[in-house]
C-alpha cells in the first residue's frame, strides 16, 4: 500500500487500509490490480481523475489528425481551373493533409486515356516540389488515382507554405491541356472525314 504522500506503507489488511483512508478523509484506490499482492493507494479520487483527464487532454493537443483531401479533375480541364486545383492542393499540404487526385473519364474520354496520363504526369511533376508521391498514378477503370503526402515542414527556419508561388505556377503552366484539346479536335476531324 502507498500513502497519500507517496510513502510505502507495506502490506496492510483491507479493513485497516480503509480505516486509514477514512481518517484522512481520502479514498482507497486500487492502482495495480494485477500485482501480487494488489497495490492500493490513499488519495483524493476526484483530484486523481482530474489529473488523468488533464494529461489525456494535453496528449490529444499534441496529436495531429491527418485528413485525406480529394481533388477531382477531368482530362478536358481548362488551364485556369487546373491552376486553381493546384493552388488548392498546395493549401491542403500547408495544413499537413494528404491529397488524393482523381482524374475521371466519361464517355468518349475513355478512348483517350493517354491525354489523362499526360495530365497526371504534369500534376505529379508540379506537386513534387512540396509533396511526396505516396501512391503513384494508378489506372482504376474510368479514373486515374494518385495520392500525395506533404513533406515535413522545416522547424529551423519555420518556413511554412501558405500558397503556391504564382510565378512557379505560371512558369510550369506548359500547354499539354491545350495540346490535348487540339489533338482531340484533330482526331474528330479525321473521323468526320
Amino acid at each position: 500500500m502507498v500513502g497519500d504522500a507517496g510513502e510505502q506503507l507495506g502490506i496492510v489488511d483491507l479493513n485497516k487500509a480503509l480505516a486509514m483512508a477514512q481518517e484522512r478523509n481520502l479514498d482507497l484506490v486500487e492502482v495495480a490490480p494485477d500485482g501480487v499482492p494488489p497495490v492500493c493507494r490513499i488519495l483524493n479520487y476526484g483530484k486523481f481523475k482530474y489529473a488523468i483527464r488533464k494529461k489525456e487532454k494535453e496528449a490529444s493537443k499534441k496529436q495531429r489528425v491527418i485528413k485525406v483531401k480529394e481533388l477531382k479533375i477531368r482530362p478536358k480541364i481548362d488551364e485556369h481551373d487546373y491552376q486553381t486545383k493546384l493552388r488548392m492542393a498546395w493549401n491542403f499540404f500547408s495544413h499537413g493533409d494528404k491529397v488524393k487526385c482523381t482524374l475521371m473519364f466519361r464517355g468518349r474520354e475513355l478512348s483517350h486515356k493517354d491525354l489523362g496520363h499526360q495530365l497526371m504526369r504534369r500534376l505529379v511533376s508540379e506537386l513534387s516540389e512540396i509533396a511526396d508521391l505516396d501512391a503513384p498514378p494508378k489506372d482504376e477503370g474510368n479514373q486515374i488515382v494518385a495520392v500525395f503526402t506533404p513533406r515535413p515542414m522545416r522547424p529551423a527556419g519555420k518556413e511554412t507554405v501558405k500558397e503556391a508561388p504564382k510565378e512557379t505556377l505560371k512558369e510550369t503552366a506548359k500547354e499539354p491541356v491545350k495540346e490535348a484539346a487540339a489533338e482531340t479536335t484533330a482526331v474528330k476531324e479525321d473521323e468526320n472525314g
